[in-house]
């Protein structure tokens, strides 16, 4: 098939008018979820194009949305695709400084906001940015003041149909334009707007078409950020395959999300299923041991049956009956009809993984980055290496360079960084392939395995290499770990500042009958460092020694993207950590003992 059919602008269109009737979005109202059907989708849509040529809004302009995700998210993106401008996503949780940079950089006429914080962050910058003409307020409850550029969207969108230029610039359309541009936020240096045109979204559309089994009877819950890359094209896909989303802007409610909407596909982080995972166990170590050696045996049974091309007799039956007694219940967790779960974005501990499958849910660990328009690589449905982050896609290619780097090429590869030749350049090698900056390994058997980040190993003061984000993710998955830093450039051994799960650990507290006054109070107590004591030396015990934490300090705060400490990607930004924590990582090297505090 031609990839111009796989324009994601017709794809949507073709959709619209197939399944007019039928549910394209649902979304949540005063605590109520209401639906939209694909036609009345499609029109919010072509009146949001229509206002945006009334504005004057040329081809390959851009426009900008700095807001959670909502339909009018969706809507104002494929508005822009319909009349060929570019939508520029900006992290809702951005600065006003941050802010500031991409609308400059990206020369943005017109940014869309979601809420008064946004608003607010805006105002602050508005003056600064000589290109912008209108801010748009996504929602009524926003209070604008008297800010000349500032409008509600209402007032926006209430212009006549400009049915003619639309049509036009529907029929000039080409693979070739721009359909986004994303800031990546990067752990060094200032942000790149990663350039990424109809043509790589198209290579990932009928890749996904090849890899996934998604129709119009599916349901997805969208709740990760659109101004990623992982959410944004992934509900891309979910229109392409004629399926309905579900919009969650509140993060907290994912639980009864689940319940409320039974999705049967949704994105996720490692983290959430870290969570899931813990508070399971956790369940299970309290119950009696009949009922524990009944739930061990059927996530035991559901691992070989998940694994297994073709199931005997015997296991059918097991399994039958493991689903019905255990596995059932824990999938009743994510709502009840969840099949597939795409997850990315960090590494996802074996262990987990399997967990997942053998209880029935099909989890999708995959690799990829902004530059690559999302999936480089996948698990397939069985057979897959949980250690490894999946094989390849179809149509991609990957070769291992210098210092084990992982360099691809393939169609869904970035045209570039938006006004940055150099940064372009030194971004590919000669022949093609895009660097990522990763370091990794393929096996004989086609299976992509990463190592680390190469600019993040460390090398401790006797020689030996260290993977940080290895470690953490050991360490990390535990209940009572919210965030781990772990320190070992230029030092004789690992170390780590460790922000607590306080939610985990003042449950912990109450039952041990803990006093105390504040957090900073509770991470002090000995017991509290005892118990993190064991729980780590446990964690790390498959470690070689060199590269177990020695040392740790308990923080009293997380790790936040308005100190700077983390991206919006939630990568540590271990320079400003660093600078940041230094006494306390100083203690931790002292010769008196003043780790664990």
């Amino acid at each position: 098939m031609d990839l111009l059919n796989f324009h994601f602008v017709n794809r949507f269109n073709i959709q619209a008018q197939q399944l007019a009737e039928s549910t394209a979005v649902r979304f949540l109202e005063q605590n109520q979820w209401q639906s939209l059907s694909w036609s009345a989708f499609h029109s919010q849509i072509n009146q949001l194009s229509y206002a945006l040529l009334a504005k004057g809004i040329g081809v390959q302009e851009k426009i900008g949305i700095f807001a959670h995700n909502m339909p009018r998210w969706t809507i104002t993106d494929i508005g822009a695709m319909q009349i060929r401008a570019i939508s520029v996503p900006i992290y809702a949780t951005n600065t006003a400084k941050q802010v500031e940079y991409i609308v400059n950089d990206a020369d943005i006429k017109i940014l869309f906001v979601g809420d008064q914080e946004q608003y607010d962050q805006v105002l602050e910058i508005a003056n600064n940015c000589s290109q912008l003409t209108h801010i748009v307020a996504m929602k009524s409850s926003i209070e604008l003041g008297q800010h000349p550029l500032a409008c509600y969207w209402e007032d926006f969108i209430s212009v006549a149909p400009q049915q003619t230029l639309l049509e036009q610039r529907l029929a000039d359309k080409q693979l070739s334009d721009l359909f986004t541009l994303i800031y990546t936020s990067g752990t060094t240096g200032e942000p790149k707007g990663v350039m990424l045109d109809y043509a790589n979204l198209a290579h990932q559309l009928k890749a996904h078409d090849q890899a996934l089994n998604v129709d119009e009877n599916d349901v997805s819950l969208s709740f990760l950020p659109f101004s990623h890359i992982f959410e944004r094209a992934w509900v891309a896909y979910v229109f392409h395959r004629g399926a309905t989303n579900c919009y969650l802007e509140d993060t907290n409610l994912v639980r009864q999300a689940l319940v409320e909407t039974q999705p049967t596909t949704m994105c996720a982080v490692p983290r959430l299923y870290e969570k899931i995972y813990a508070a399971v166990w956790d369940k299970v170590q309290t119950a009696p041991a009949h009922r524990q050696a009944l739930f061990k045996w059927a996530i035991k049974v559901g691992e070989k049956y998940c694994q297994t091309d073709k199931p005997s007799l015997l296991l059918r039956w097991q399994y039958a009956l493991a689903d019905k007694l255990v596995l059932s219940k824990l999938r009743a967790l994510l709502g009840g009809k969840m099949r597939m779960m795409p997850c990315g974005g960090a590494k996802l501990e074996p262990t987990i993984g399997m967990f997942f499958h053998s209880i029935g849910i099909n989890i999708k660990l995959g690799y990829g980055m902004t530059e690559t328009t999302a999936t480089v690589s996948c698990w397939q449905d069985k057979g897959f290496n949980p250690h490894s982050i999946g094989k390849l896609m179809p149509n991609v290619e990957v070769k291992i360079g210098d210092d084990n780097e992982i360099l691809v090429r393939g169609g869904m590869v970035m045209r570039g960084y938006y006004k940055k030749p150099e940064e372009t350049a030194q971004a590919f090698t000669a022949d093609g392939f895009l660097k990522t900056g990763d370091a990794g390994e393929m096996d004989a058997e086609g299976n992509l395995y990463i190592t680390d980040r190469i600019k993040e190993l460390m090398k401790t003061s006797n020689g030996k290499y260290i993977a940080p984000q290895y470690i953490e993710g050991k360490i990390g998955k535990d209940k009572f770990i919210e965030q781990i830093a772990v320190i070992a450039d230029a030092k004789k051994y690992v170390s780590a500042l460790i922000v607590p799960c306080f939610e985990s650990l003042e449950e912990y507290a109450k039952q041990l009958n803990i006093k105390y006054h504040n957090r900073l109070d509770l991470i002090k107590h000995s017991d509290i460092v005892q118990m993190f004591e064991k729980r780590i030396h446990e964690l790390q015990k498959e470690l070689p020694s060199f590269e177990q934490v020695k040392k740790f300090t308990l923080l009293p705060e997380a790790f936040t993207m308005k100190m700077e400490e983390i991206t919006p990607t939630l990568k540590l930004r271990r320079k400003v950590i660093l600078e940041r924590y230094k006494a306390q990582i100083e203690a931790m090297y002292s010769k008196s003992d003043h780790s664990k505090s």
